[in-house]
């Protein structure tokens, strides 16, 4: 039994409501069932046609598996290779390009367990990459690495679509447009090349040597420094920064001809974040003093 006020005001509410429904009742009879509204299957794709049992494509890990059971028991026969692969103790730490024509340890002449790697597109040294950040703050202060070597390489892909006035789209360009920062930053030598190759392969080396100097510039490179000189006895200021080249067509590297002492003192009064002490101090004094002991 419902109440007046509420179902009749001003007329029967539910009279209103089954007319209504009634008036709606056709218009769901004569509706197009939801199976009708979707687009027709697809077409089976047709099964693929049996590939060769040696064809790569099918697994390419059965193959790389096979190869490393392979250099896995040649390390099992040198014991001195498996004594540097249980404790690792690199020297070196290099920022490379990650260009697959440009393996660290091959081009070096060492082996396994010696080189502590790093590779990204045109070996950029970024300081808002916590990736390289973190990896340099790791081979300075935990695994004690003397030299860094940053190693750029003639026909670098990435220093080539740097030097096209294209956009390659994000985030590719802009990770490029660190590249075009050092072609603006050196901009009177690099395009005063009038050969493109050769221009290009300025720009290789002038880039390294720019990454070379940002590794100078991070303040994990700098403690390292600082704690290395005040050794006692000390006889070189560690870690070393070096700044190379890979030709791919010879298979050989080339040190660049760099004056670090004379770019770090020009940069120092921007970049330098702790004062060198000479020789004969034993601490550095509390203000940081700009000063240039690369």
């Amino acid at each position: 039994r419902c109440c007046g006020s509420v179902c009749r005001p001003n007329g029967d509410l539910g009279a209103t409501m089954i007319a209504a429904v009634r008036g709606w009742a056709p218009r769901l009879s004569r509706a197009r069932p939801l199976s009708a509204s979707l687009p027709p299957p697809r077409a089976a794709a047709p099964p693929l046609p049996a590939a060769p049992v040696d064809d790569t494509l099918v697994n390419p890990m059965s193959k790389l598996l096979e190869q490393n059971r392979a250099w896995a028991a040649n390390v099992r026969s040198c014991p001195g290779l498996i004594d540097k692969m249980l404790h690792h103790k690199p020297t070196y730490l290099w920022i490379g390009c990650s260009d697959a024509r440009v393996p660290a340890n091959e081009l070096l002449g060492l082996g396994a367990g010696e080189v502590f790697v790093h590779r990204n597109v045109a070996n950029l040294v970024i300081s808002t990459d916590m990736n390289l950040m973190s990896v340099i703050q790791y081979a300075v202060t935990v695994l004690k690495v003397t030299d860094i070597i940053v190693c750029g390489h003639y026909d670098c892909g990435g220093v080539r679509a740097a030097m096209r006035q294209k956009d390659h789209s994000p985030p590719l360009e802009n990770w490029l447009r660190n590249i075009r920062d050092v072609v603006w930053l050196h901009r009177d030598e690099i395009l005063a090349i009038s050969c493109l190759e050769e221009r290009y392969r300025r720009l290789v080396e002038v880039n390294t040597i720019q990454q070379s100097l940002n590794v100078y510039k991070t303040g994990a490179v700098q403690r390292a420094r600082l704690a290395s000189r005040m050794m006692p006895n000390a006889t070189h200021t560690l870690p070393r920064v070096h700044a190379v080249v890979y030709d791919p067509a010879s298979g050989e590297l080339k040190e660049l001809d760099v004056d670090y002492k004379k770019l770090l003192t020009e940069a120092n009064s921007v970049y330098q974040l702790y004062h060198m002490p000479g020789k004969g101090e034993t601490e550095a004094p509390a203000d940081p003093v700009p000063d240039a002991s690369p």
